[in-house]
């Protein structure tokens, strides 16, 4: 019999496919989603959907006390740099207290294992690349800085408490699942991949470049892209580590695509030509961003399977061939 665990954010793009792991593995999953921007039709079959808000404190405590869980996943978090920079407040409260509410919660029902959804935004301009685990931590925007936050938290939740926990910082989620029909649809949309590929459908006329005048050596910002169902196999293999240890962990390919690099391989895979358009940079964006996963690999024998620019661009295109409309499309056939 597997283990019970709860995730936070389950209906979400990254947490839907950590969700369908978990099932695949025989753990009874229960998922917690205020379903903002998660979606029902993306928690697989075999997954317990709750619909409920961490704001609701009373909820959260509800939640425990009516299951016993042996791990939180916890991936439910507003997470747009750009809008971070517009509305700090917004995230620096709504993510940290929300997580304290879900931290405490799990705490007081002697959860002892809690995998948590960083980023490599707590590392703001970095000192070094690839970024591997001792680079210093100075988050640029105020998304980095409330997850920086939410870390330190369950710092202090093991010293006091004896809570294990992982912080997996994770750099730029990508692709959809090869074989199950969940995919990346975010509301507005503000990945580059998922945009490109609207353009490629000519649901867009054109795409925008956020600045081509950084130092790097076509002038647009460089990313860490890993394909979602890798991240998901990093969290599997993160919560085995908790037996015995906290951990922190960079997840990523260690080799990083520029924009335009990106925008070349959806011409590849889809066989277009898209209309790009520059426009000013966005506030936060650092150049580059490219994570060491070194110490991942070495530790959990994690590695990357799914993660060539081409692989990931060509499950990302089949899902948004078969789901134009994102999950609108089930949710009509309902």
């Amino acid at each position: 019999m597997g283990a019970s665990i709860l995730v936070t954010g389950g209906a979400g793009y990254v947490g839907s496919h950590v969700v369908a792991e978990l099932v695949a593995g025989g753990n009874r999953v229960v998922v917690f989603d205020n379903l903002q921007q998660g979606h029902a039709q993306a928690v697989v079959d075999g997954a317990q959907l709750i619909a409920g808000d961490l704001a609701d404190r009373y909820a959260v405590r509800s939640l425990f006390a009516g299951n016993k869980f042996d791990s939180v996943m916890h991936f439910a978090a507003n997470s747009l740099v750009g809008e971070s920079m517009k509305f700090p407040f917004r995230y620096l409260r709504d993510n940290v207290s929300n997580a304290i509410n879900l931290i405490e919660a799990a705490v007081e029902f002697d959860v002892k294992k809690f995998v948590f959804s960083s980023t490599c935004a707590i590392f703001g301009n970095p000192e070094r690349v690839p970024i591997d685990e001792g680079v210093s931590i100075d988050p640029g925007n105020p998304y980095g800085e409330s997850k920086y936050l939410i870390e330190r938290v369950l710092r202090w939740a093991e010293e006091v408490y004896g809570m294990k926990y992982a912080a997996l910082r994770y750099f730029n989620a990508a692709g959809a699942h090869p074989t199950i029909a969940i995919g990346e649809d975010h509301n507005p949309e503000t990945h580059l991949i998922p945009i490109a590929l609207r353009a490629a459908a000519k649901q867009r006329s054109h795409l925008e470049i956020f600045g081509d005048d950084y130092p790097t050596p076509d002038g647009t910002c460089i990313r860490d892209y890993i394909h979602v169902c890798d991240l998901a196999d990093a969290h599997i293999r993160v919560l085995q580590a908790l037996e015995t240890r906290s951990c922190q962990y960079n997840v990523g390919t260690g080799h990083g695509y520029s924009v335009r690099e990106v925008i070349d391989a959806v011409n590849r895979v889809a066989g277009v030509d898209i209309p790009v358009r520059t426009a000013p940079r966005r506030p936060g964006d650092p150049a580059v961003l490219v994570a060491a996963s070194d110490k991942i690999k070495a530790d959990l024998g994690w590695n990357p399977q799914f993660s060539n620019i081409d692989t990931i661009v060509e499950t990302a295109w089949s899902w948004a061939r078969s789901h134009p409309d994102g999950f609108l499309v089930a949710a009509a056939a309902e």
